[in-house]
């Protein structure tokens, strides 16, 4: 769960609960955006003619939606469900049952060593940006994580027993966001060098680039163990970077990091 004042970002995918269908517009409740309501007008409910949109959603379904205007101020949040294809759905569905998997691992470690869980969750935010990652990598780099982390003996070992009682480790996903801009004529045809200079062949890591809206581009690599992944998406933004500097423009990567949990 995020903290009750924060936002989220354009471009992102969010699990909403629907609340309440009217004919032209389904109000959601944002499952990991504490009090945050959003609204998905029937244009955006799917793709082609919608004679009722009751027949795409209803009341209680979970459903995933990309963000798709934030306006803080009035406490607005535009969805699109369309947006969302299915390897996306099931991506973040997944992603969002682990996290809170990882927030009852948490509250375990906590009541068990006497810590504030929001200790734990303000570390591994900051590592990871999400929860469930950290426990992953408690199970691949043992110690070495659990050093990085700088919790006390009791925690770690706490920690280690969930992780290791609870994780089973396949591939670990790392993501972040290319950040590409180009006031060039050919900005275009750089940007697009760049993003192919981001997918290097690495054995055993499949890495996947997704367009959020100019100038971000969200990178995602798929790796058997933290430590490769790292090593690709490293190797894989120093490359996009690299071309677009060659070129005179600007570029960055960004490692999303969620806010602290409440």
């Amino acid at each position: 769960m995020h903290e009750i004042n924060e936002w989220p970002e354009e471009g992102e995918l969010v699990v909403c609960t629907v609340e309440d269908v009217k004919d032209f517009v389904a109000f959601v409740r944002l499952d990991e955006y504490e009090n945050k309501k959003g609204l998905i007008h029937i244009s955006e409910i799917a793709t082609g003619w919608i004679k009722y949109i009751r027949d795409f959603v209803r009341e209680g379904q979970k459903i995933v939606c990309k963000v798709l205007n934030v306006d803080t101020d009035r406490g607005h949040i535009d969805l699109s469900l369309k947006d969302v294809n299915e390897h996306q759905r099931r991506e973040k569905i997944q992603e969002w049952k682990n996290e809170q998997k990882a927030e009852k691992w948490i509250g375990f470690v906590a009541e068990a060593t006497g810590t504030e869980p929001h200790a734990i969750k303000e570390v591994f935010y900051t590592h990871f940006g999400l929860l469930y990652p950290a426990f992953e990598e408690i199970v691949t780099e043992g110690e070495a994580a659990l050093k990085k982390f700088g919790f006390s003996k009791s925690v770690n070992e706490a920690l280690k027993t969930v992780a290791g009682e609870n994780v089973k480790i396949s591939k670990v996903t790392i993501t972040g966001t290319l950040v590409l801009t180009s006031m060039k004529p050919d900005g275009v045809n750089i940007i697009r060098r760049a993003l192919r200079s981001a997918q290097p062949k690495i054995d055993d890591v499949e890495i996947d680039l997704t367009y959020l809206g100019a100038p971000n581009y969200r990178i995602k690599v798929t790796a058997p163990d933290y430590k490769r992944g790292e090593r690709a998406i490293e190797k894989a933004a120093k490359a996009a970077i690299g071309v677009m500097e060659r070129a005179g423009d600007a570029a960055k990567f960004v490692r999303k990091q969620k806010a602290k949990s409440a």
